[in-house]
């Protein structure tokens, strides 16, 4: 028999491939396979416990900072509304101004005075109501305590009671927050104001 027919392998021979160890079922040693085979028990369990723990530790510090993202997240954008809101709650007082100043211009005999004004309050409305800014609807409206303040009641068949029947100055939400409550005159139903005083 010559040489290279000695060195052949043989495919029948379990050591063949793998230099004299047999391969396991799945053609590989699997690392606890590995573990146990060299270490006793229960330090196996007690390395097992401690990988365990290390991976509760990693997932309870993942929550933790992402708990933590959240909330600076959340107290940048509320430091953003502060800033935004305090802005906008000063410009109310021009709004105002530009609301009387077309009111008191209604019979100008300069239109293009007036269309000047009206086009500089729809940009400075336009430019606050983006950012959040609403204002609240009053005339027609029930009375709510929430939105608006009663200057005046006012005795009428015209209307129900409790209804508002004039805006005396327009009131504003801010991102559902109230930053000025409407100033209204309310109806009161006839006879209501003095059956009152009565009763007082």
């Amino acid at each position: 028999m010559s040489a290279h027919k000695r060195h052949q392998q043989d495919p029948d021979d379990p050591g063949a491939a793998t230099g004299g160890t047999a391969a396991s079922p799945a053609g590989e040693v699997t690392e606890p396979e590995l573990v146990s085979d060299t270490l006793p028990a229960d330090q196996v369990q007690r390395l097992l416990a401690e990988r365990q723990e290390l991976m509760n530790t990693l997932v309870r510090r993942q929550a933790d900072f992402e708990n933590y993202r959240k909330r600076v997240e959340k107290e940048r954008h509320q430091d953003r509304h502060r800033g935004v809101e305090a802005l906008v709650e000063q410009l109310l007082p021009i709004l105002d101004a530009f609301d009387r100043a077309l009111a008191s211009q209604s019979d100008s005999p300069a239109p293009e005075y007036r269309r000047g004004f009206e086009l500089i309050r729809r940009q400075l409305w336009d430019a606050v109501s983006k950012q959040g800014l609403q204002r609240i609807e009053a005339v027609g409206k029930e009375f709510d305590p929430n939105f608006h303040h009663a200057i005046e009641s006012v005795e009428t068949s015209e209307h129900a009671g409790g209804i508002v029947i004039d805006e005396l100055q327009p009131g504003y939400v801010f991102h559902g927050r109230v930053l000025r409550p409407a100033m209204v005159r309310v109806a009161v139903e006839l006879g209501s104001k003095s059956a009152a005083h009565q009763s007082n």
